[in-house]
C-alpha cells in the first residue's frame, strides 16, 4: 500500500510540474511577420513598427492600446505556438488601428506578465504544456506615407 501511495503522489508531482512550465523566450519577428499565414492576415492596409523602428511623420496619434492573447499549445513547438498567439495580437492590434482610423501601430512592445520589452527584431512569449501567451503594447496612429 504505501507503495501505491509513493507512485501516485510521484506522479502527482510530475504532472504538476509539467503543467506548471512556463517558458519564456524571445522569437523573431521578421522570421514570423514573413510566414504566408502572416502575411495573409495582416494585408498591408495597416502598418507595423517595433521598438525604435523608423516610421513616416505621425499626423494623429489614437492613444496606445495593449493586447494579451493565449493559444492552445498542446502538441506544438514553443515557436509554433509562440509564432501563431503572435499572429492572433497582431490581428486584434491591426482591428483597433482600423476602428480608431489609424493606418499604422508605432512603437509594438512586448509585454509579456507586465514586463515590457521593446525590440526591433524579436517579441516575448510565454509558452507551458498547453497554453502559449503574447502581450503587446502599441501606439495607433496616421503616419504620412
Amino acid at each position: 500500500m504505501k507503495n501505491i501511495m509513493l507512485i501516485v503522489i510521484a506522479n502527482l508531482l510530475l504532472i504538476s510540474s509539467a503543467i506548471a512550465r512556463d517558458t519564456v523566450d524571445s522569437y523573431s519577428i521578421d522570421e514570423t511577420m514573413s510566414l504566408e499565414k502572416s502575411k495573409s492576415a495582416l494585408g498591408k492596409d495597416v502598418s507595423f513598427y517595433f521598438g525604435e523602428q523608423k516610421h513616416g511623420k505621425v499626423e494623429k496619434s489614437f492613444g496606445e492600446f495593449r493586447t494579451n492573447k493565449k493559444t492552445n499549445a498542446f502538441n506544438k513547438t514553443d515557436k509554433e505556438a509562440c509564432q501563431w498567439v503572435f499572429l492572433s495580437a497582431m490581428i486584434v492590434l491591426k482591428k483597433r488601428a482600423i476602428r480608431e482610423g489609424g493606418n499604422a501601430i508605432i512603437n509594438i512592445k512586448s509585454n509579456y506578465k507586465n514586463n515590457l520589452t521593446s525590440s526591433n527584431d524579436s517579441f516575448r512569449c510565454g509558452a507551458g504544456t498547453f497554453v502559449a501567451g503574447v502581450a503587446l503594447v502599441g501606439t495607433v496612429v496616421k503616419i504620412e506615407k
